[in-house]
């Protein structure tokens, strides 16, 4: 599974893919790239770590959902 980052860059946001040295798309709003993001994973099996204008970790997401790890009850 491919590791990517949103991440605020000066004044846009991007996302990058872990370990690259450029953005795979970079868009002026987080949302604007967020609805990017959702069509560059469609037929892609990755995580995404979203990250708040400060930087800090805030929500984590896998494509396609099945991918997800399933919860333990304990």
């Amino acid at each position: 599974m491919e590791n990517y980052h949103v991440k605020k860059h000066q004044d846009h946001w991007d996302l990058s893919k872990e370990g690259a040295a450029h953005a795979a798309i970079s868009k002026p709003t987080k949302s604007e790239l967020i609805a990017a993001m959702q069509t560059f994973v469609k037929h892609k099996t990755v995580s995404v770590k979203i990250h708040g204008e400060d930087g800090r970790f805030q929500e984590e997401r896998t494509y396609p959902r099945s991918s997800a790890p399933k919860q333990s009850a304990g």
